[in-house]
């Protein structure tokens, strides 16, 4: 009886299918367990074999922990909103609905190929309206939200509309815009609605702001920072500028401190944590008010420096601060507004990213010293950025390197001060000095002699009694954008009355997508939904009407753009918990059972964005009483890539000729990437026919080939798998030829987890014959063979050391060294002729996560009629662990002659006698008796001569 790897997976993945055996209750007695994977986006590329990695290895603890009696929710469904489709709709007209349909389903039969044990009746699709109405209903909740500083939480709008008509604003502490005016509760009950509304939003956790954003003219959109690659957009690489939009945003800074606090009691990598840390990006310092001469505003600006501020030499702004404009003198315009629209056209990570460069203009405007009273010239400089801080730096040249590069560099221009120093016995005749540490202050006035701590702690004294400064904690992390110029994303449930938003009763949720006739931007400039001509809101009815109708007095235009990418991944783990239930996005119990995500298994390329979102979402929904924990996700692993082997063939600079992989040294030639299609993946040769008639290489179909040997052998270099590079080596593939469990295992055997390794489609026969090696354990040509004899001792010892192996490195995310395992004691078995039931049944049951359809195969061909998935996993017994002998070495003066097996248990008497009747010891000692015979039980036995 033969393994027959594409029977058995067909046969057991229809028995799942039909028997729902996966299926999660949410009223189960067990103890739960919930393991998810970071939901994909569904492609029209489909998945490679880098794809799967992560799913495998939840997989993997998901059927471990059915197996030790948990109630395990290992759901999956799609992240359906996005771009691709979008960009693929306004190529071809097709309706992005249909793509995305049409993706999931090449999605779901890819994933059914290699056998996930996931519970598809809970599956979720964020673009299907029936999942969309409930990001609609929390975007309505954070728009009914204010957070409360003095209670450390959000709380329902209406608590604060009572503080204002009873206290007014001036007591109140709360997470809201900057510079609002104060005003009493007399002046709150004469404001009309309109007003109210104004300082509402102001207040609200989701608002209407003039923001500066990353504008990407090529997508027609707005992008996310982590959108941005090199200052181009992530997806089609087209420039990015910045510019002032009014969009919708989320004040995620409110939850800075607790999104900070809350990494100490995840598990979580610490490379991630740190990734959050740093983007939260915590400091302490003071707020401190320059003022403008010849003007009345100030330049309110954030240091963790303020002990240096008797340093200040200039100041400079954001390109983008709002004060440039008013400030700018006539003869500095002209100068200032090149400058300004040369840095739109750069991302602001590129600006970060880049200390080398060094530019800026001078603004021909003054500031204030608050001690001193000495003017400072005021600049603008692409280094410092409107989105963090106040935009502002007041620049202490000696302190600081970026500061000291920028006064050197303008030095004489303008009027640059020259660098003051104010560190006592510091050179900084080369560079800045810019530790706090062991520095006393000098030439500073009232500061001098003291240390940082000292100086700070008097400075910010003295700047609050001036009223020109303050103590103050800052975060670089700033409020979230959450609106997207496009037609393929959530609507907003938003209606504008006097140009100012209205939210839709929940109950009249979902707004579903209007349809439209093109999915570019209108020609006025408005976003896709722009061109709905059904897109209003009638108040009387409580329906989507004619866009036409608005001059109606009950009818009002709804929100043109859409929600981000992120919006409907930031809640979803909730609602794999209640995925049927129309009125909530999770009942009460089901949210009380299932908690939080105990194992999340996804991409590091998520960790300020997706994971920080998700975290920031889930505390608001505990403030509000809807999430039972503080934290979405208890441990997260990120997995590393599988790297996929391009393949190069090398041309000319006239392109007339292809050289060899080892004909190029010290040749002028390009690589050109090849399609694995066309070359054998063990020899590296090239196919030459078959590349001629590749459409892709069509221009060399006439090309001269330089071999060697007689042969084109193909450059090889490990790179991310990509469509784009060739190098895309499809799952289904393998599974079609090896099976589903070869797959699985091969992609565990490749290395640790978390690390990327590169795919080697050589290397996945071994493990093909390790499965076919275990399948000769249970039968030969004529069919089973297991007995119920006894197991051999030796059977037992190479069984419990699996199992003490398996259980250890699953529970420790091991996964690879599991694998070497199974084929160690497979090849041990076949050594001992193993055959039988209490041997080769628990074997199954071990091996059941890893490779389920032989496992389920071989349970079922031993007699059992249950599937294997919830037999209890098999529990290490040491005593079979226990050696009973041991392979002793026998040395003569310290040089090792021959190998003894004896008992343990022998004492050195006996030891001694039993070496001293052996034939192979007589033969050495040759009629001479040892000087000395040395033993030590366990390890060596040793004759001194």
């Amino acid at each position: 009886m033969k393994y027959n790897p594409n029977e058995i997976d067909a046969k057991w993945q229809k028995h799942w299918a039909d028997n729902q055996t996966f299926a999660a209750s949410n009223t189960s007695d067990k103890p739960k367990y919930y393991v998810l994977d970071m939901f994909p986006y569904p492609s029209g590329a489909g998945l490679h074999v880098g794809h799967p990695l992560g799913y495998i290895a939840s997989d993997i603890v998901a059927r471990f922990k059915r197996h030790k009696g948990f109630n395990v929710l290992h759901p999956q469904g799609y992240d359906s909103f996005g771009l691709p489709a979008e960009q693929y709709a306004i190529q071809t007209g097709q309706h992005p609905d249909k793509t995305t349909k049409e993706n999931i389903a090449r999605y779901r039969e890819q994933l059914d190929k290699i056998g996930f044990s996931f519970d598809w009746s809970r599956e979720v699709r964020t673009s299907n309206a029936d999942y969309y109405k409930h990001t609609q209903w929390i975007f309505i909740q954070l728009f009914n939200s204010w957070y409360n500083k003095s209670n450390d939480k959000a709380e329902d709008i209406s608590t604060l509309v009572s503080i204002f008509e009873n206290e007014g604003n001036a007591n109140l502490n709360a997470v809201c815009d900057d510079n609002i005016a104060p005003f009493s509760a007399q002046d709150w009950n004469s404001f009309s609605s309109d007003e109210q509304q104004q300082i509402l939003l102001q207040y609200r956790l989701t608002y209407l702001a003039e923001t500066e954003v990353n504008w990407c003219p090529g997508l027609g959109t707005v992008l996310a920072n982590d959108e941005i690659v090199n200052g181009v957009s992530e997806r089609g690489g087209h420039p990015v500028i910045r510019k002032k939009m009014t969009q919708w945003s989320m004040r995620i800074s409110a939850y800075a401190e607790r999104l900070l606090q809350g990494l100490n009691e995840i598990d979580w990598s610490e490379s991630i944590k740190e990734s959050q840390r740093n983007w939260i990006g915590k400091s302490v310092g003071a707020m401190v008010s320059f003022k403008l001469k010849e003007h009345k505003e100030n330049i309110e600006v954030f240091t963790t420096r303020p002990d240096t501020i008797f340093g200040v030499t200039f100041m400079t702004l954001a390109p983008e601060h709002e004060l440039v404009a008013k400030i700018t003198t006539p003869k500095q315009k002209a100068a200032i507004e090149a400058y300004i629209e040369k840095t739109a056209k750069r991302s602001e990570r590129e600006r970060m990213a880049d200390v080398k460069t060094i530019s800026g203009v001078f603004t021909g405007a003054y500031a204030e010293h608050p001690f001193t009273k000495e003017p400072i010239p005021v600049w603008i400089g692409d280094y410092v950025l409107a989105g963090y801080g106040t935009g502002a730096v007041m620049a202490v040249p000696c302190g600081d390197e970026r500061d000291y590069a920028f006064a050197n560099f303008f030095k004489g221009q303008n009027g640059m001060p020259e660098i003051k120093n104010i560190f006592d016995n510091v050179d900084i005749s080369t560079e800045a000095y810019g530790s706090k540490d062991n520095v006393i202050i000098a030439n500073s006035d009232f500061l001098n002699g003291l240390n940082y701590k000292e100086a700070t702690k008097k400075v910010i004294a003295e700047l609050e009694t001036l009223n020109q400064g303050q103590g103050k904690t800052n975060y670089r992390l700033r409020d979230a954008v959450f609106s997207r110029q496009r037609y393929w994303g959530e609507p907003f449930p938003v209606y504008y009355v006097n140009g100012l938003p209205q939210m839709i009763d929940a109950k009249h949720l979902p707004i579903k997508l209007p349809e439209v006739e093109k999915y570019l931007p209108t020609e006025d400039g408005q976003p896709p939904l722009g061109n709905a001509t059904v897109w209003a809101w009638n108040t009387e009815t409580n329906q989507v009407v004619s866009s036409s109708a608005v001059e109606n007095i009950t009818i009002f235009p709804l929100e043109l753009n859409t929600m981000p990418g992120w919006a409907g991944s930031s809640w979803y783990w909730m609602r794999y918990m209640d995925a049927h239930n129309e009125n909530e996005f999770a009942s009460a119990e089901a949210l009380k059972y299932w908690e939080n995500v105990d194992l999340y298994i996804g991409g590091s390329e998520h960790a300020t964005g997706h994971l920080l979102y998700s975290r920031f979402w889930n505390k608001f929904l505990k403030d509000r009483g809807y999430a039972p924990t503080e934290e979405p996700f208890k441990k997260l692993i990120n997995q590393g890539m599988i790297l996929g082997m391009s393949a190069f063939v090398y041309r000319s600079e006239d392109s007339k000729k292809l050289y060899s992989k080892g004909l190029i040294k010290d040749l002028n030639v390009h690589p050109i990437h090849v399609d694995l299609a066309v070359i054998n993946d063990i020899t590296n040769e090239l196919d030459i026919e078959a590349f001629k008639k590749h459409p892709l290489y069509s221009d060399y179909a006439e090309a001269d080939f330089i071999l060697e040997n007689g042969k084109y052998i193909v450059g090889r270099e490990i790179e991310k798998m990509s469509k784009s590079k060739y190098n895309v080596v499809n799952p289904d593939m393998i599974c079609e030829e090896y099976g589903a469990d070869t797959l699985r295992l091969y992609e565990m055997f490749l290395g640790p987890l978390e690390q990327s390794k590169p795919w080697n489609t050589a290397g996945i026969t071994g493990v093909f014959g390790f499965l076919k090696k275990l399948w000769r354990l249970y039968f030969d040509d004529n069919g089973l063979i297991v007995t119920n004899n006894e197991p051999s001792k030796d059977s037992l010892k190479s069984l419990h050391k699996t199992i003490k192996k398996v259980t250890e490195d699953i529970e420790n995310f091991s996964f690879n060294t599991s694998v070497s395992q199974f084929m160690i004691c497979v090849n041990e078995l076949g050594t001992q002729n193993c055959h039988e039931r209490a041997i080769l049944e628990p074997l199954a049951i071990i091996l059941s996560p890893y490779a389920p359809h032989i496992a389920e195969e071989l349970w079922s061909q031993l007699g059992n009629s249950e599937s294997i998935s919830t037999v209890a996993f098999p529990i290490c017994e040491e005593k079979y662990l226990v050696e009973s002998d041991k392979e002793y070495p026998v040395s003569f003066n310290g040089k090792m002659k021959f190998t003894i097996n004896l008992p343990l248990d022998l004492t050195p008497a006996q030891i001694e006698e039993i070496i001293m009747k052996d034939e192979r010891t007589i033969k050495q000692l040759d009629g001479n008796m040892p000087k000395k015979v040395i033993i030590v039980p366990g390890k060596v036995i040793n004759l001194v001569g």
